[in-house]
């Protein structure tokens, strides 16, 4: 007889347990409302709990705590929550009936993360092909969180994200874009080296503190500038810059969207920094998932076509 580790009371464990309370538990994580969860399911909110209290009982662990109006997951759930969503997931797909993927049917919301400076950039085309193929569908962007960006996309509360290229262990990514960095400035002028280092600087960042996305490559450089000016949003950015002296560098398909706005002028920057690269980021649970692969599919083909349309 071949010999096995499992322990007897782990596989009546797995015997007893229902698969349903397994979806209710991924609906409860994702939506952190036992209301939501149940409206999510079309089931009734006493049966959620019901659902919950049983499944706590099976794993011995209170799974959720409320907080506020809020259920927050405990460590053990935070624990099974990706790997269970992973395993739903892939049964779903290994159960659906071979047929063709329609949007304009089962495209109801899409959820993406990304830094809002990449929004004017991608929010517009991918708008108009959902306008197209899709015409039910909402869009949301959020805020990217790195931190909880794996955890998010393993649960479902993400689609897809965007973001600069980095390694993230654990999900799957493809090349969306890359961007040359330039300088935004009031006045139309010839840039030198030596006028960047001496001029003032506005730089936008998200976070408290650290270095901005081109201060880290200037670093490498080992070139230090002087930030007059640290903003959350490159238009607060850019109207700063149209009322003063202040030099802006970004991305160069940003700074055409803010030229184009507030009446300023783009220059050549004079140093050669690494271009920006844009990366779509998708949790492997979902590679086969028809919705999301769909939606990879478009982001994709925006960006090529982008590409190909993009001057020089």
């Amino acid at each position: 007889m071949q010999e096995t580790n499992e322990h007897p009371n782990e596989r009546g464990r797995l015997s007893r347990l229902d698969l349903n309370l397994l979806r209710v538990f991924d609906q409860v994580y994702r939506e952190r409302h036992l209301g939501k969860a149940a409206a999510a399911l079309h089931l009734s909110q006493p049966a959620v709990s019901h659902a919950l209290a049983r499944l706590r009982r099976q794993i011995d662990d209170p799974l959720f705590r409320r907080q506020g109006g809020r259920l927050v997951p405990t460590p053990r759930a935070e624990q099974l929550a990706p790997r269970l969503s992973e395993s739903l997931a892939s049964l779903e797909t290994i159960l659906r009936p071979e047929r063709s993927f329609d949007p304009t049917r089962e495209l109801r919301r899409v959820r993406l993360a990304m830094a809002d400076e990449m929004e004017p950039m991608l929010l517009p085309p991918l708008l108009a092909r959902l306008a197209e193929a899709a015409p039910e569908a909402v869009l949301s962007s959020v805020r990217i969180e790195r931190s909880e960006l794996k955890t998010d996309l393993a649960a479902g509360r993400l689609d897809l994200a965007v973001d600069i290229a980095q390694p993230v262990q654990g999900l799957r990514h493809a090349p969306l874009f890359e961007d040359r960095y330039c300088v935004v400035a009031a006045v139309a002028r010839r840039l030198t080296a030596a006028d960047y280092r001496r001029a003032d600087h506005v730089t936008v960042s998200s976070r408290r503190s650290g270095p901005a996305m081109e201060e880290f490559e200037l670093g490498r450089l080992g070139i230090e500038r002087r930030v007059r000016l640290r903003c959350q949003s490159h238009e607060a950015a850019a109207r700063a810059v149209a009322a003063t002296d202040l030099l802006l560098t970004l991305p160069r398909t940003q700074a055409e969207w803010l030229r184009e706005r507030f009446g300023l002028h783009i220059l050549s920057l004079p140093l050669r920094l690494p271009a920006v690269q844009g990366h779509l980021y998708w949790h492997p649970s979902f590679e086969d998932e028809p919705v999301r692969r769909w939606l990879r599919e478009q982001m994709l083909e925006l960006a090529r076509l982008g590409r190909d349309q993009a001057p020089g």
